[in-house]
């Protein structure tokens, strides 16, 4: 049945609803942003066609309240919500909130969330449907005897989250000695971050890729896909460059996870889009990792080579619509996507604050600049430190790493500590341009990554250079300074 959507809720903020608003606009629909006083005049809000207040005891916390979002969409006559990612975009109990208070919810329904949300049953899951996954064993509440069980499967481990993301309640585990003390540490974790204390560990591998694949399914097991991407360039387990199509993954190889991918969405019956996750082995072998029941961070390097919106297909799909036909899809170049984060490497990544002073970046065809700043901004520690996400696209790989090299040096956060030229120096790395990509380059590669020290006329330069491509400035420069703007013209 189709049921239009006409007025969106963004259950979000920053760049991603930003985004949203941005396909929003072109198919007509109004959107309605929420925000923090925090947010007060962020550009989200600004974009949004309205704007609605929200509290909470902490400025998450009330991105996390979805009793209180649900009754902004209803108060604001929205048909459907659309939840990004973060935050509630992988919460069950959300969805099915939105649903029952008669709402579209642009994503999989809650049991999908539910069943592929969890990490363990979501790995029982892909057994049954025959796709690979590495060995495991589950942590019971007695430490003690996960440990004995662990041990069996041997070491190296990966101690993880059942219900976690983004690297939290991670930790590798080498020798039997360390594991009763990593394991208690990451259930405490997991217990913090999720609510949900249950841990499991499963065989780790060694200098092993992360390979994903993008699925769209209609919920009646059709399910197509969107091609691959490489997310192997990792600083503590979390993404900060991914790349559409993987590199110098085999035809073979490729196709095998695909395949599984597919089959894994259609026998959840999956509806909206998700991303399949894989760890691929250097002996080539590949194991199910999670599915992610959202849009994902790096959806733009896939919509890049595929030239789709995806945040298009996410609404047309939640409103009855059908599935793109697959023959149709052609893949076209390749892509790179680089998380700026405000962050200092040089200082072991430690979060920055600041308030933004200006913001300069490339505006090219072949790049995008997804951000949620403005000038004057203040960036604090309450949300989650990545900024903006440079992306860029050529009929190669080689032509979007010299474009990703060319549109890093074009692009400045003033006022803001960034992990920009950290990004820079990881896409001219050897390595990385050779595409010997896998989880653990950066620290393999940490002393060739390492800054070099800059020159007092190199620093006066580049400083020189930010505030000059400044608009603000640049329009104080070219105004005639009194007295001689009052001498009338006048020529000495």
């Amino acid at each position: 049945m189709i049921r239009p959507i006409r007025r969106l809720l963004i259950a979000n903020r920053g760049e991603i609803a930003c985004r949203i608003i941005e396909t929003a606009r072109k198919l007509g629909i109004a959107t309605v942003a929420v925000q923090h006083r925090l947010d007060h005049k962020a550009p989200h809000a600004i974009l949004a066609d309205e704007v609605m207040e929200i509290e909470g005891e902490t400025p998450v916390g009330a991105y996390l309240d979805s009793s209180q979002l649900v009754r902004a969409a209803i108060q604001k006559g929205c048909d459907a919500i659309h939840p990004g990612y973060g935050f509630l975009s992988e919460n069950a109990s959300f969805a099915l909130a939105v649903r029952e208070a008669g709402l579209i919810f642009v994503g999989p329904g809650a049991e999908t969330i539910r069943l592929m949300g969890d990490k363990i049953t979501a790995r029982d899951f892909a057994v049954r449907h025959d796709v690979p996954v590495s060995p495991s064993v589950m942590a019971d509440g007695d430490l003690s005897r996960f440990a004995t069980d662990a041990s069996r499967i041997g070491f190296p481990l990966l101690i993880k989250a059942a219900a976690g993301g983004g690297g939290k309640g991670m930790s590798i585990v080498r020798s039997l000695d360390d594991l009763i003390e990593r394991a208690a540490l990451a259930a405490g974790e997991a217990g913090r971050y999720f609510g949900d204390n249950r841990i499991y560990a499963e065989r780790y591998v060694e200098r092993p890729r992360h390979i994903e694949v993008q699925i769209v399914g209609d919920g009646k097991g059709n399910v197509i896909h969107l091609g691959d991407r490489e997310c192997s360039i990792q600083r503590r387990f979390q993404k900060i460059i991914e790349e559409a199509p993987s590199v110098n993954l085999p035809d073979n190889l490729r196709a095998a996870m695909i395949d599984s991918a597919l089959r894994l969405a259609s026998a959840a019956c999956y509806e909206n889009v998700g991303t399949v996750e894989f760890i691929v082995a250097p002996d080539g072998a590949y194991y199910f990792l999670e599915m992610n029941t959202r849009l994902q961070v790096e959806h733009r390097v896939t919509e890049m080579v595929c030239g789709l919106d995806i945040v298009a297909i996410q609404l047309a799909i939640a409103s009855g619509d059908g599935l793109p036909d697959q023959g149709s899809i052609q893949f076209k170049g390749s892509a790179i996507e680089c998380r700026i984060c405000a962050e200092n490497p040089d200082r072991d990544f430690m979060p920055e604050t600041g308030r933004v002073l200006g913001i300069v970046h490339p505006r090219q065809p072949w790049s995008i600049f997804d951000s949620g700043l403005s000038e004057g901004q203040v960036i604090g520690t309450n949300f989650d430190p990545m900024l903006a996400k440079l992306v860029t696209h050529g009929a190669s790989r080689a032509e979007a790493v010299e474009r990703m090299t060319q549109a890093i040096r074009c692009t400045t956060i003033l006022g803001v500590v960034t992990n920009l030229d950290y990004l820079g120096r990881i896409i001219e790395h050897p390595g990385f341009l050779a595409g010997d990509l896998h989880t653990g380059f950066l620290v393999e590669h940490a002393p060739s990554l390492a800054p070099h020290a800059l020159g007092a006329q190199e620093l006066i330069d580049i400083l020189i250079a930010a505030a000059m491509s400044n608009p603000g400035l640049q329009r104080l420069i070219d105004d005639v300074p009194e007295p001689y703007a009052l001498a009338g013209g006048w020529r000495n």
